[in-house]
């Protein structure tokens, strides 16, 4: 996984899961919450999380949300 994310660069669009991931964080869901829905493990979501931060320049879950519907890249 690790390979995987760090292929990718800053500026690139978010993966499939990594929508899915910002989808459900604009559900207010916690990551716990996140990981049993998906299927993955909680350190998993983390990751994903850092990187959604990381490729939409955010600080928080907040503002990826935000940034992520101005974006268009998720809908509520």
């Amino acid at each position: 996984m690790s390979q995987a994310l760090t292929s990718r660069t800053r500026d690139s669009s978010l993966s499939n899961r990594e929508r899915e991931v910002l989808v459900l964080m604009a559900q207010g869901k916690s990551n716990r919450e996140i990981a049993g829905m998906l299927c993955i493990t909680e350190a998993t979501v983390k990751c994903h999380v850092s990187v959604i931060l990381m490729r939409l320049n955010a600080a928080d879950r907040t503002q990826a949300v935000v940034t992520g519907l101005q974006r268009g890249l998720i809908h509520i």
